[in-house]
């Protein structure tokens, strides 16, 4: 029975891809955001919240959208674009 309900929905969901539709949660980071908030996470006298707040975004939202925000924070170079570099 379960097995059937799982196929259901699973096929439900994918027809309504085919048109179109899209579930879940819309995204509030857009790329001007993600954008805003990398030019200003550098800057020490800026506190990730404050960035947050400035964008109206949550500083969650910054963490989930921004990989190497840590390393954008102390002012290296992320390893993705080191590892690139080579």
């Amino acid at each position: 029975m379960r097995e059937l309900i799982v196929q259901g929905t699973r096929e439900g969901l994918a027809a309504a891809r085919a048109r179109g539709r899209v579930g879940g949660r819309p995204t509030v980071a857009t790329e001007e955001i993600i954008k805003a908030a990398r030019d200003l996470l550098p800057d020490p006298g800026r506190s990730i919240t404050s960035i947050a707040r400035l964008l109206n975004v949550s500083p969650g939202t910054l963490y989930n959208h921004i990989p190497d925000l840590r390393e954008l924070r102390a002012g290296t170079v992320p390893q993705q674009l080191e590892a690139g570099e080579q």
